[in-house]
């Protein structure tokens, strides 16, 4: 799925890096936990979550995601906007909240990452 059609999808803003929207990402991730995104994220995620400070883009910079989406109206800081542009890492910030924005990316074919059973 192209990073428009989630800005679309999820009725979402651009905070930067705005040229990067014609990406594809093939999986995401809610969380708001970056130790769960380390341990089970792949797949060139898009990264939902309602966390606001550095360790977000620093946790999608060493996945290699492409897309951080903010859920609640969150906003990041100026630091994380300004680490996101180094990265080229798309943030976009929505109103919806974490459950809704999931299911509309599921329902509309974005995949959840399997997780193996241990």
């Amino acid at each position: 799925m192209k990073i428009s059609s989630i800005k679309d999808l999820l009725e979402a803003e651009v905070v930067c890096c705005e040229e990067g929207l014609s990406r594809h990402v093939y999986s995401a991730c809610g969380s708001d936990m970056m130790s769960d995104v380390l341990a089970y994220v792949k797949d060139q995620a898009v990264l939902l979550t309602g966390l606001v400070n550095s360790q977000v883009i620093r946790t999608a910079e060493m996945m290699d995601m492409n897309c951080i989406v903010f859920v609640r109206s969150k906003m990041p800081t100026a630091e994380m906007i300004e680490l996101a542009k180094e990265s080229g890492i798309v943030l976009l910030a929505t109103s919806k909240r974490m459950y809704e924005a999931c299911g509309i990316l599921y329902s509309n074919g974005l995949i959840g990452n399997r997780v193996k059973n241990v």
